[in-house]
């Protein structure tokens, strides 16, 4: 396998975040040839189209780091049955200006945890709607809505529970060959 550059996207701010919990497992689960690199959503300025022509460096930082990706991962928890605004912020500003819209044609994939028993549905669904209108090809199938439960995930970022590793596994792989896929 080649390697690739994932650019992840947390939607949890919280330093404490399940979420980012998800993000760091995740990672620990794939191959040495994948190099996940965190997008910093949290200093981003609000998108303002009067600052497009003159992007904050922060905003440029992150149209910088979807360009060089190979793919993308979303790792987002639900914010009112939608997509946090630190998440739709960063989207808004990779789509800036008219014409140089950063995430045409990127690969991604789309995962979220929350202690809910529907954990993430309708803010990934949100989430699909989004990234379809800015070109992006989205891994459909399979969905991962995780229930986050204390020790879920350990300090070292490692899934406890047998039976979720191996599902996780699962996608990530499946993740990874649709990024190889269509990086080709």
């Amino acid at each position: 396998m080649s390697t690739y550059k994932i650019a992840v996207f947390v939607g949890s701010l919280r330093a404490a975040s399940f979420n980012l919990r998800l993000a760091r497992a995740l990672e620990k689960l794939a191959p040495d040839t994948i190099e996940f690199e965190y997008a910093s959503l949290g200093d981003v300025p609000l998108y303002n189209q009067d600052n497009e022509m003159s992007m904050p460096p922060q905003a440029a930082k992150v149209k910088d780091l979807i360009a060089r990706a190979d793919g993308l991962l979303f790792v987002t928890p639900e914010h009112n049955r939608s997509v946090p605004a630190a998440l739709k912020n960063a989207i808004d500003w990779g789509s800036r200006p008219w014409g140089k819209n950063s995430w045409t044609g990127k690969t991604a994939g789309i995962v979220g945890t929350s202690p809910s028993a529907a954990g993430t549905a309708m803010a990934q669904q949100h989430l699909r709607n989004i990234l379809a209108a800015e070109g992006v090809n989205v891994l459909t199938t399979p969905e991962v809505f995780l229930q986050y439960t204390e020790g879920l995930i350990d300090d070292q970022y490692t899934i406890t529970n047998e039976g979720t590793r191996k599902f996780l596994q699962g996608w990530l792989d499946r993740y990874l060959a649709w990024v190889a896929k269509l990086a080709a």
